[in-house]
């Protein structure tokens, strides 16, 4: 039966060709990759998961999660992948929002989870690095699978991205929107079957599991594939990759080793960035050390990837290439909505199949963000030059990228004046020469009842690492316009040298 995503990522696969090379020295075909994936899809159907049910996973990285996320799409399951740094807290909201048939998280992870899937009467299964009751099940399962039928508007997936509002909200990804993209990667960086992919990225997000882990599949090609990125394994394993995949700390930490040598990397073709904006000067330094010149691309969780450097042809510092083949791109006036002229800053909007459909369970923020004629409001401010490349020139809502982790600041701002002794806060992210930004909270504060070493305590508790300030800055009031709206570049030019 005709499955859109799955036919077309794997329709022209060879099956005895090599998948995936694990650090343990084990190794998948695309046959045994496709027998993995079909017992999931033969335990989640034991479980009653039908198409259009969601499963959300929050589990460690392994080449088993990328079977379950391919059994899903099999199943014709909406797949629900959750970032591991968030809190059974943070979860509660996401198993409520999305009311998924199937939880999956960490063994280690079963207890703090029992009471959250419990809450919502939402099954719970383990999976991690010592098995786990998905695994063992998977394993008794039957190795063939008849796909179901899913047609390219049919959702494949849906990526929680963070709201000003601290409301979480989830983009709906159809089967067409990953897999015109996918085709769209593989001709543009052209990927073949002889390609091997490094792949240290996480795959809770697009980045590592949409573009990596997609392309790869709809080349042939095969995949490194790292529980993390480790530097040292990262060092190790490059004499056997042809392209590698990362976000600027991945690059940052690579010029940091004397290792990291032309030498090493003579045989690689590629080198990607993206997730968060690569700086001028490690792209600089970067092609100075390696002779490579990173290419560097452009997307979002509801849209996957819009733009890109151009693979033959000039790969600017600072730029973000340009748009995608069948994506369209403007810049427009963020009054109007009127398209601007070259060389002048507005909102960017782009338009093409890549586009997610809305907003889960919320039809109101969807007609906020996405225009009836098809084009999605990023809120990116940019600019594009006189020879077409676009610049992503900072960003609306103030969202922080940290590590190529979104962070929105109201939530981390709710969650410290919910402390004693916060009168107010305002969170910022400041220059970091390795992650990018990082999470600065200013704040007021009663003298008398305020804790820092408390506060941070208790933040970890209710925020993912990545999110929870580097350093807390106390004020006796904050900068604020004539309208009383805390004026927060004042705070950044204040405290951009703050971690340098």
């Amino acid at each position: 039966m005709s499955n859109h995503l799955f036919d077309g990522l794997f329709g022209t696969c060879d099956p005895e060709a090599p998948l995936a090379y694990l650090p343990d020295g084990r190794s998948y075909s695309y046959q045994g990759g496709l027998h993995k994936s079909a017992q999931f899809a033969n335990l989640l159907q034991s479980y009653g998961v039908k198409k259009g049910d969601r499963v959300a996973v929050q589990v460690p990285k392994s080449i088993e999660v990328a079977f379950l996320y391919i059994g899903c799409m099999r199943l014709g399951a909406i797949f629900l992948p959750l970032n591991t740094a968030y809190t059974a807290s943070e979860v509660s909201y996401f198993l409520g929002d999305a009311m998924p048939t199937l939880f999956v998280c960490a063994p280690e992870m079963q207890s703090a989870m029992t009471d959250v899937a419990d809450a919502y009467n939402i099954r719970l299964e383990t999976m991690g690095g010592d098995g786990g009751t998905l695994i063992s099940g998977a394993n008794n399962a039957d190795i063939s699978f008849d796909n179901v039928t899913c047609g390219p508007h049919d959702l494949a997936a849906i990526l929680y991205t963070s709201g000003t509002t601290g409301r979480s909200k989830g983009a709906m990804l159809s089967h067409d929107n990953l897999l015109s993209n996918s085709n769209s990667l593989k001709q543009l960086w052209q990927f073949t079957k002889e390609d091997c992919l490094l792949h240290a990225l996480p795959i809770f997000h697009t980045h590592g599991l949409f573009v990596a882990i997609n392309v790869t599949l709809a080349t042939g090609a095969s995949m490194i594939f790292l529980p993390a990125f480790n530097l040292d394994d990262v060092i190790n394993h490059l004499p056997r990759a042809s392209v590698m995949m990362g976000v600027p700390t991945f690059y940052t930490r690579l010029l940091g080793d004397a290792r990291f040598t032309a030498e090493l990397v003579t045989h690689m073709r590629l080198f990607v960035s993206g997730s968060a904006p690569l700086l001028a000067e490690t792209h600089i330094k970067f092609e100075e050390r390696s002779g490579h010149r990173i290419l560097e691309r452009y997307g979002m969780t509801e849209t996957n990837m819009n733009t890109s450097n151009p693979y033959d042809g000039d790969r600017r510092a600072g730029t973000v290439g340009f748009p995608l083949p069948g994506v369209v791109v403007k810049i427009c006036d963020t009054e109007t909505g009127t398209e601007l002229p070259e060389e002048e800053i507005g909102i960017l909007e782009v338009k093409g199949p890549n586009v997610f459909s809305g907003y889960w369970n919320m039809p109101e923020k969807t007609a906020e963000e996405l225009r009836s004629n098809g084009f999605f409001i990023t809120g990116d401010l940019a600019k594009k030059d006189a020879d077409g490349y676009i610049h992503i020139v900072g960003r609306s809502k103030d969202l922080i990228i940290s590590g190529g982790y979104n962070i929105y600041p109201k939530e981390v701002e709710l969650a410290l004046d919910d402390e004693d002794g916060v009168l107010e806060s305002a969170v910022i992210g400041v220059p970091h020469s390795d992650f990018g930004e990082a999470v600065i909270a200013v704040v007021v504060c009663d003298e008398t009842s305020f804790d820092e070493g408390r506060v941070t305590t208790n933040i970890k508790s209710k925020l993912a690492r990545f999110k929870q300030p580097a350093q807390i800055v106390v004020v006796d009031a904050l900068p604020r316009n004539t309208m009383g709206k805390v004026q927060k570049n004042i705070l950044r030019d204040s405290y951009a040298d703050l971690l340098k």
